[in-house]
C-alpha cells in the first residue's frame, strides 16, 4: 500500500474520549502545536489506560522528555507538578502507567517492525529527512490511522527507585543568596554554586569585582609623602617571604629603591573616603577570622599581608564545620582554609586563614559571607581526654596460653601518645558468657573506656560481638571502610564508649584504631554517615618507611 492509498483510505481512529481533530485542536491550545510526538503520545498513553484496572491509583513514567510526558499531562491526572508524572531520559519512546503502591503496570513502546507501512512516521520517527523537508499532513494522517497499533504493550514493575516519592526534605535559607533551598543540594543553593542559568546575578562567582572609584594609581616617584593602602610582600626565593612595607607606611625618598627592588613602579593612593560600599582586605579579615573561632580556637595577632591566621589555643582535635567552610569559599571574593579536619593539633599552631582577595571587597560580597558565618564557628579544638581504659583480650588461644599476648602492649602504647593509659586488663577465652561478664567487671571497677580486642570476624568462634551486647552494648557500629581495620567494632555499654580492634592491629602498624580512637577521646559521636565519609582516604598504603599521620592514610 502506497503513502498515498493511506492518506485516503480509514479513518482516524479516536484517541480515548476524543477524535483526533478535538485532540488536535487541545494539543494546540497545550503545546502550542500538534507536535506529532504529542498526537502519538496521545494514543499510547490511552491504550496504556485501557489495561489499567478500573479504580487504580497510577502513576506515569515517560523515558523521553520530547513530548510524550505532555501527553500524559493532557489525558491522566499525573503532571511533573505533582509529582506523578516521572521523566527519565532514556531516549527511547515509551511510556508506563503503575500502579502507585505496588509498581506494576503496562508499558508501551513504538516497535520500528510495525511502522514498515507508515513511511512519514517512520521517517520522522527516525530523523531520515530534515523537519521542512517531511510531509507534516502526511505524518499527521499516518499517526491518526495508525493510532497505537504500532506499539507493543508488556506488564512491567518498576524499581523502588521509581516509586520513591519526591521530597524537598529540609528546607534552608541559602547563606550566601538568602533565597530559600532544599537542603540536600548542598551547603548553599546551586545557583550560588556556580549552576545559575543568569549572568552576574546575586552568588553569581562569575563576577569580577569591580575597584573603588576614589583609588588611582601613581608612579613610585610620585609615592613620597603617600601612605601604604596595603601591606607591599618581598619575596627572597627560597629565603623569606613577608612584608617590606606595612599598611600606613609614609613613603620617604629613602624607600624608593626599595619599592624597585621589590618590583613595584607604581602603588595605590586614595583621592577621598571610601565611603560604605567597600571594605578594606584587612577589616575583612579580622571580621572573617573573629566569626570562625571556636572553642580553643583565636586569632593571632594582626592581619599580615591581608591574611589573618587562626591558632590553636590548646591540643586536640580539630573539628571543621565542612558544609559552612565550603559555602563560605562559595562567595566571591573572599577566601579560608584550614588544616584537615579531626588531625591532631598542638597548642598554640595554625590551624587555618582567611582574607578577601581583592584590596576592596564590596560591601554586598562582605555581607554575604558574613551570612555564612552568623550561626556560629568553623573551627574548634576538642581537647583529648585522659582516658582509663579497660583492655579485654579474647582468643582461646591467649587464655589458654599457647600464644603470648602482644594486644596489651600494642594498645597501651597508642593509649600513651593520646594521652590515656590502661586501668585494666582481662583475658578471656571465646566464651560469650565469660565476654560479657568481664566487660561488666571493667565498667564496675571505674574504667570509663572499653577496648576489646579480635573476635569480630565472621568465624563461628568470634563471639566478642555477642559478648558485648549481652554486657549491654548500644548504639553499634559493626564494621567500617577503613583498611586495615573493616570489622571493628563501635558502641556504649551503660554510656561507657566502646570499641573492638579487630585482629589486624597485631600485624599492622597502623589500623582503623588510630582513626577512630582520638575522636573517642575528644567526646565526637561517630555515626554511620561519618565512617562512610571517611572510606576516601582510608586505605592505608603501608609504606616501607612509615610517615603516618603526614601521609594520606585517614585524611
Amino acid at each position: 500500500m502506497s503513502d498515498h492509498e493511506i492518506e485516503i483510505k480509514g479513518d482516524e481512529l479516536p484517541i480515548g474520549n476524543y477524535s483526533y481533530k478535538e485532540f488536535k485542536d487541545m494539543a494546540t491550545l497545550f503545546h502550542n502545536y500538534p507536535a506529532p510526538g504529542l498526537m502519538l503520545g496521545g494514543y499510547m498513553i490511552e491504550a496504556a489506560k485501557t489495561q489499567i484496572p478500573e479504580g487504580t491509583l497510577y502513576e506515569v513514567l515517560a523515558e523521553t522528555p520530547w513530548c510524550l510526558p505532555d501527553a500524559a499531562q493532557m489525558l491522566t491526572p499525573c503532571t511533573i507538578g505533582n509529582g506523578w508524572l516521572k521523566v527519565e531520559n532514556l531516549g527511547r519512546y515509551a511510556v508506563t502507567l503503575y500502579d502507585k503502591h505496588s509498581g506494576e503496570g503496562i508499558r508501551v513502546s513504538v516497535c520500528p517492525e510495525k511502522m514498515d507501512k507508515y513511511g512519514e512516521l517512520k521517517t520522522w520517527l527516525y530523523k531520515l529527512k530534515p523537519k521542512p523537508e517531511q510531509d507534516t499532513a502526511l505524518l499527521q494522517r499516518q499517526i491518526a490511522l495508525a493510532g497505537a497499533s504500532i506499539c507493543n504493550m508488556e506488564k512491567v514493575t518498576v524499581t523502588d527507585r521509581v516509586m520513591k516519592k519526591r521530597s524537598k526534605g529540609k528546607v534552608l535559607d541559602c547563606p550566601v543568596c538568602g533565597e530559600p533551598y532544599p537542603r540536600y543540594h548542598g551547603a548553599i543553593c546551586r545557583a550560588c554554586q556556580g549552576d545559575s542559568p543568569y549572568k552576574q546575578i546575586l552568588g553569581d562567582s562569575t563576577v569580577i569585582p569591580s575597584f573603588p572609584g576614589s583609588i588611582k594609581t601613581v608612579p613610585i616617584e610620585e609615592a613620597v609623602g603617600k601612605e601604604a593602602m596595603h601591606d607591599m610582600t618581598r619575596i627572597e626565593p627560597g629565603k623569606s617571604k613577608g612584608p617590606a612595607f606595612r599598611k600606613g607606611h609614609t613613603f620617604e625618598v629613602g624607600d624608593l629603591c626599595r619599592l624597585q627592588r621589590i618590583g613595584k613602579n607604581s602603588i595605590y593612593v586614595a583621592e577621598s573616603e571610601l565611603g560604605e560600599d567597600w571594605v578594606h582586605e584587612n577589616d575583612c579579615a579580622r571580621s572573617f577570622a573573629k566569626l570562625m573561632c571556636g572553642e580553643n580556637v583565636e586569632v593571632q595577632g594582626e592581619p599580615k599581608e591581608g591574611k589573618m591566621e587562626i591558632i590553636s589555643s590548646a591540643a586536640g582535635m580539630l573539628t571543621v564545620d565542612v558544609d559552612r567552610l565550603e559555602a563560605f569559599n562559595h562567595v566571591p571574593g573572599v577566601m579560608a582554609a584550614c588544616r584537615k579536619g579531626y588531625s591532631l593539633i598542638s597548642k598554640g599552631i595554625s590551624i587555618a586563614g582567611t582574607r578577601a582577595i581583592p584590596l576592596f571587597l564590596q560591601r554586598a560580597e562582605f555581607d554575604k559571607a558574613l551570612r555564612v558565618l552568623e550561626d556560629g564557628p568553623i573551627f574548634n579544638v576538642k581537647p583529648l581526654r585522659a582516658a582509663k581504659a579497660g583492655v579485654l583480650i579474647t582468643g582461646n588461644e591467649v587464655f589458654n596460653g599457647l600464644i603470648q599476648d602482644r594486644f596489651e602492649g600494642i594498645i597501651a602504647g597508642k593509649l600513651a601518645t593520646l594521652g590515656s593509659s590502661i586501668e585494666k586488663t582481662v583475658i578471656c577465652p571465646d566464651d560469650r558468657e565469660q565476654i560479657a561478664e568481664a566487660a561488666k567487671a571493667l565498667i564496675e571497677t571505674g574504667c570509663d573506656l572499653i577496648i576489646t580486642t579480635a573476635g569480630l570476624s565472621v568465624d563461628p568462634d568470634d563471639v566478642t560481638r555477642q559478648g558485648l551486647i549481652d554486657a549491654g552494648l548500644g548504639n553499634i557500629l559493626h564494621g567500617a571502610p577503613i583498611l586495615p581495620g573493616a570489622m571493628t567494632l563501635l558502641g556504649k555499654i551503660n554510656g561507657i564508649q566502646t570499641i573492638g580492634v579487630p585482629a589486624c592491629a597485631l600485624f599492622h602498624k597502623h589500623t582503623s584504631m588510630d582513626l577512630l580512637l582520638p575522636r573517642l577521646l575528644a567526646g565526637i559521636e561517630i555515626s554511620r554517615s561519618d565512617l562512610a565519609a571517611m572510606a576516601n582516604g582510608a586505605m592505608c598504603m603501608e609504606c616501607a618507611h612509615c610517615s603516618f599521620p603526614k601521609c594520606p592514610f585517614g585524611k
